[in-house]
C-alpha cells in the first residue's frame, strides 16, 4: 500500500469508529463530535474506558496493535456494562463491530468509575499474558532480538548453537512492514510450520535513527535479499516466491565491504580499495586445506579435540586429508606435527560453475569467469552515486535497480536499457548497500554468490552471546552441552572474548540475597 492508500484505510478506519461510538461519547459526557477527530478520538476514549493516555501510541505501534485493538474493544463494552466473557468472545470475533449493536440498540448507562480488577484468577492471567506479550513484542521489534546461528558460516568466531541477543538499536529499529503477523515469530509459526504473517497490508519501508551504519567488520543479521527467488541460484527462471523484505530469511554474515568501496578477493584474501582488509584479531577465518603425512594416518582424536574439527574432513589417499574448514592456529598446530609434510591452502582457479546447473556461473554477477577465491573488482554502490549502465555493467545493477529499488527494466535487442520506460545510460543510487561475508570462507553461501545487501535490509548487530549448546552432545549430557566459555560473551571488540556469566551469577545471587534479608526483617517487626 501506498501513502495515499494508506490515508484512506486511516480516513475509513475513522469513519467506522465514529459511526460506531457517537452515542457512546454523549453517553460518558462527552460530545459526539469528539469521537470523530482523529488521534484526539482514541485519548478521549482512553478517558472514558479509564484506561492511560499513552495506550494510544500503542495502537499505531505495528504488530502490538493487533493485540490493543481487541483489548480497547473489550474496554470499551465493559464500560457500557458488557461484562459476559459471551460478550468479550462475540465483541473480538466481530472485529469490535459488536459495538454497533450496544452503540444503536442497546441502553446501557456508563459505568464511569468501574473497577479495572480483573473479577476471576482467569482474567488476571489473561491480562498478565497480554502485557507480558506487549511488552516482550515492543522489545523484540525494537530494541533487542534472540537470535540463534543454525549454519557454520561464521565459524569459529560465531559457533553453530550459539544464541545472540541482536541489537536493533545500534543500527537504529526498523518499523514492520508487515502489519498482520504472530508477535515474537518470524516468518512461519513453530511446529505449525505455516506461514506466520499476512502479505498485506503492507507499510513503506521506515526506520528509526540509529547510533550509527554498518561498518567493515561489523557482523550483522539481515534479511537475504534474494529470498524472493522461487529455487536458490535459479537465475534463469522468472518464477518468484514473493515475500515481504521483513519478512525474508535471517542471515548472519561479516561486513567486508561498505557503500562506496572497491573490493577484490585474491587467493581468498580480501582486498579493499587495493589493500588487505584488516579483520582485526577476534575473527577466526578458515579456509580449505590439503595436508600431507608421512604415510602415518593422523590421529582421530587429535582432529576433533586438539583441533576442533567435528565435520568436513576427508582422507583423499592414505598420506593426504582434505580439511574444508581450518583457521590459521589449526595450520599451525598440524604443521608442528612430525608427520606432517605440507599444509597447503586449497584455492579455486577459473570460472565456478553452479554445481547443478552445468555451464552456469555461480559467482555473481554471473557473466565473467570467477570463484570464491579469486574475483573482481567489483564496486559497491553508495547512496547518490551516478553509475554507468551498458551490457557489461548492468548485471551489476540490474537486482539494485528493479528488486531492491522498485523500478521497471527492460533491455532492448539493440542493448539500449530503459527504466520505468525511459531509454538511459546511467542510474543514480537510492540507498546504501554492503558487501557480506562469511568467516568460513569455503562453507558460506554470501554476497559472492548472490551480491550485495540493501541498507533497508539490514536487521541488526548481534552484541552478546547469551547461550551456547554444543550439537554434538547429547541431552543426556545437559551439563557437557551447555559451552560454558561462552556464556554471555561478547561478540565485537578486540581480545579474547571475556565471559560475563559470573559476575551475572554473583548478582542474582546478591539480589537474593538480599530480598531474603529484606524479607526476615519485615517478618520480625510485623506485630
Amino acid at each position: 500500500m501506498d501513502t495515499t492508500q494508506w490515508l484512506i484505510f486511516f480516513f475509513v478506519i475513522q469513519v467506522i469508529h465514529f459511526l460506531g461510538t457517537w452515542k457512546l461519547y454523549v453517553k460518558a459526557g462527552r460530545k459526539s463530535w469528539e469521537a470523530a477527530v482523529p488521534i484526539y478520538n482514541a485519548v478521549v476514549l482512553m478517558q472514558i474506558i479509564n484506561r492511560p493516555k499513552w495506550w494510544v501510541i500503542l495502537l499505531f505501534v505495528p504488530i502490538v496493535n493487533l493485540i490493543m485493538f481487541p483489548v480497547v474493544w473489550v474496554e470499551t463494552l465493559r464500560s457500557f456494562g458488557k461484562n459476559s466473557t459471551v460478550d468479550t468472545i462475540i465483541g473480538i470475533l466481530t472485529l469490535g463491530l459488536y459495538i454497533y449493536y450496544i452503540n444503536y440498540f442497546i441502553d446501557h448507562q456508563y459505568i464511569e468509575n468501574r473497577s479495572l480488577k480483573p473479577k476471576s484468577e482467569s482474567g488476571e492471567t489473561v491480562s498478565s499474558i497480554l502485557f507480558a506479550v506487549v511488552v516482550a513484542t515492543i522489545i523484540h521489534n525494537y530494541v533487542i532480538q534472540p537470535y540463534t546461528i543454525p549454519t557454520s558460516s561464521l565459524e569459529k568466531t560465531l559457533l553453530v548453537g550459539d544464541f545472540l541477543f541482536v541489537s536493533k538499536v545500534n543500527y537504529g529499529p526498523r518499523i514492520p512492514q508487515t502489519t498482520i503477523a504472530l508477535p515474537m515469530v518470524h516468518d512461519t509459526i513453530p511446529l505449525a510450520k505455516v506461514k506466520s504473517y499476512s502479505k498485506f497490508p503492507q507499510l513503506p519501508y521506515m526506520r528509526l535513527p540509529g547510533f550509527t551504519k554498518p561498518k567493515r567488520n561489523d557482523i550483522v543479521v539481515f534479511n537475504w535479499p534474494t529470498d524472493t527467488v522461487y529455487q536458490f541460484f535459479d537465475y534463469t527462471s522468472n518464477r518468484r516466491a514473493y515475500k515481504p523484505m521483513d519478512k525474508r530469511s535471517n542471515y548472519v554474515k561479516r561486513t567486508v565491504g561498505a557503500p562506496g568501496d572497491d573490493l577484490e578477493i585474491k587467493n581468498g584474501v580480501v582486498y579493499i580499495n587495493n589493500e588487505i582488509l584488516d579483520l582485526g584479531d577476534r575473527a577466526k577465518i578458515q579456509y580449505s586445506y590439503i595436508v600431507t603425512t608421512n604415510g602415518t594416518p593422523l590421529d582421530v582424536n587429535f582432529i576433533f579435540k586438539d583441533l576442533g574439527v567435528t565435520e568436513g574432513v576427508q582422507q583423499l589417499k592414505a598420506d593426504t586429508y582434505y580439511f574444508s574448514a581450518l583457521t590459521q592456529e589449526s595450520v599451525n598446530r598440524l604443521e608442528q606435527l612430525s608427520i606432517v609434510k605440507e599444509v597447503k591452502k586449497h584455492v579455486s582457479n577459473g570460472a565456478e560453475f553452479h554445481p547443478v546447473k552445468n555451464g552456469f556461473l555461480a559467482i555473481f554477477p554471473h557473466n565473467k569467469p570467477w570463484n570464491g577465491d579469486n574475483l573482481g573488482p567489483i564496486h559497491i554502490p553508495a547512496k547518490g552515486e551516478v553509475v554507468s549502465l551498458n551490457n557489461e555493467t548492468l548485471p551489476f545493477y540490474e537486482a539494485i535497480i528493479k528488486d531492491y529499488e522498485h523500478n521497471t527494466l527492460e533491455v532492448k535487442d539493440d542493448g539500449s536499457i530503459f527504466i520505468n520506460g525511459q531509454q538511459t545510460t546511467s542510474y543514480t543510487i537510492q540507498q546504501d548497500y554492503y558487501y557480506m561475508m562469511g568467516d568460513n570462507r569455503h562453507r558460506s553461501e554470501d554476497s559472492r554468490y548472490w551480491g550485495f545487501v540493501p541498507a533497508d535490509h539490514i536487521v541488526g548487530k548481534p552484541v552478546m552471546i547469551w547461550l551456547s549448546l554444543d550439537a554434538t552432545v547429547p541431552w543426556s549430557k545437559a551439563f557437557d552441552k551447555i559451552r560454558w566459555k561462552r556464556l554471555f560473551t561478547t561478540v565485537h571488540g578486540s581480545g579474547k572474548p571475556h565471559s560475563f556469566f559470573i559476575y551475572l551469577v554473583i548478582a542474582l545471587a546478591a539480589w537474593a540475597a538480599y530480598a531474603f534479608v529484606k524479607k526476615r526483617k519485615g517478618k520480625k517487626y510485623d506485630y
